[in-house]
């Protein structure tokens, strides 16, 4: 379904007195901006209301930001809390139905539908990434297979006896699979898709699991406060990430002075909901780094589209002045043969400056006596890349801890002192 401008704006101002008529607490930020949902007279206006931001959403644990009586909730879902109050998303069964129609239009978009047999290799539980592909592939007609997390071996076992032509699951754990991969009988596959999200990856992994799986890679877009995965997904042509438009409205900000970009320029992408019942978000800032895309895809589809996720303005890493992100990190180890795409960047403070290294596992058709020469040739191309001197150390294949889901890239470590030893008091 495709909506013109003023049916979104009919939905937004719906939603807005919705909110205005309940009392909820995003209406107390728009009486203390000084703006009604009548002052929102198009879409031009949104820019009058005020942002919404994660820790608001945490502030209101755990059901707080719910916009409807508690009868009409069907379930809730949650982020991990990993900073602070988890997240805890309500959905309506109209919410579910929408998207429900999100995510069965965006894997129609990248060519799966009747016929098509999908595992779902994320976990099944309070995290929202398998539900949302599993009732849109049945929406389709496709055969499910809700495998959930872990279990590798038998993970590919039932892609090969089961002949499954797509699945999902994080890019970290795709490489888990690419790691097992040999255990999948010859001319075995019929995997033609796999939808990867939850998580920022890099071209160079997506060319790694591409050679290694025999497969077309995209991308998946979205986030829990949204509704989950069904906010984006890539078409087959990889030319970016197609995004809901009957659902979201979509803005780029700068992240500092929270103007918006100039078209094209790379910033903040911020979302607004237009047909949540439960838990609407308005201009809610994802922390996510990115820009509008306005060349035509090859697919047709005309609608928004943003490129790759290069970050988040919340794992950004400061060294010496120079903005890195882990994301930025993966895409050099990547181009460097000899070294895996399992890595990890730690990360402290010294003298009460912000330092890092990054660890990175060699593969496994490398010596011992080729570590020397990675790190010398890793070290260097992260210093070109980068603009700061970052040590690498290689290690051993599977000396990195391993991940069902997202893998943990960043640790932080005790601060140290001038002498780079100890903590300080």
């Amino acid at each position: 379904m495709s909506i013109n401008d003023q049916e979104k704006h009919a939905l937004l101002r719906k939603t807005l007195g919705a909110i205005w008529e309940r009392g909820h607490p995003y209406a107390e930020k728009m009486r203390e901006t000084g703006v009604t949902p009548e002052d929102i007279t198009s879409l031009g206006d949104l820019a009058k209301l005020p942002f919404t931001t994660k820790q608001e959403l945490q502030k209101h644990y755990p059901l707080g930001w719910v916009n409807c009586d508690r009868d009409k909730l069907v379930r809730v879902h949650s982020t991990s809390g990993t900073t602070g109050n988890p997240t805890i998303v309500a959905y309506t069964q109209s919410d579910l139905d929408v998207w429900s129609d999100c995510m069965a239009t965006c894997m129609a978009g990248a060519g799966l539908g009747r016929g098509d047999i999908i595992q779902i290799s994320y976990s099944y539980g309070l995290f929202t990434g398998s539900f949302g592909f599993h009732y849109a592939a049945e929406k389709l007609g496709m055969m499910v297979v809700p495998a959930g997390g872990g279990f590798t071996e038998r993970q590919i076992k039932l892609m090969a006896d089961l002949g499954v032509t797509c699945f999902t699951c994080t890019p970290s754990y795709a490489v888990r699979l690419c790691e097992k991969w040999d255990l999948m009988p010859k001319g075995k596959s019929k995997l033609r898709i796999g939808m990867f999200g939850a998580e920022a990856w890099s071209e160079g992994l997506r060319s790694r699991v591409e050679s290694t799986m025999g497969i077309v890679a995209l991308n998946s877009y979205g986030l829990s406060e949204a509704q989950g995965p069904g906010v984006g997904l890539e078409c087959i042509h990889k030319t970016g990430t197609h995004l809901a438009d009957d659902a979201f409205l979509f803005e780029i900000v700068d992240p500092e002075t929270l103007e918006p970009v100039s078209s094209g320029e790379k910033g903040e992408l911020v979302i607004t909901s237009l047909r949540k019942e439960a838990y609407p978000i308005i201009r809610y800032r994802t922390r996510d780094l990115t820009q509008f895309l306005t060349d035509p895809c090859p697919c047709g589809n005309t609608g928004t589209r943003i490129a790759r996720i290069r970050g988040r303005t919340d794992d950004m890493i400061i060294v010496r002045g120079v903005n890195i992100f882990p994301s930025q990190i993966e895409a050099i180890l990547c181009t460097i043969e000899g070294l895996s795409p399992d890595y990890q960047i730690q990360v402290w403070k010294q003298d009460g400056m912000q330092e890092m290294s990054v660890s990175c596992e060699r593969t496994k058709d490398t010596s011992r006596l080729d570590a020397i020469n990675l790190e010398q040739k890793g070290s260097s191309r992260l210093k070109i890349a980068l603009g700061v001197n970052v040590p690498l150390r290689v290690l051993e294949p599977g000396e990195l801890p391993r991940s069902e889901g997202k893998a943990k890239r960043v640790v932080t470590l005790p601060e140290r002192n001038g002498n780079g030893n100890g903590q300080k008091n």
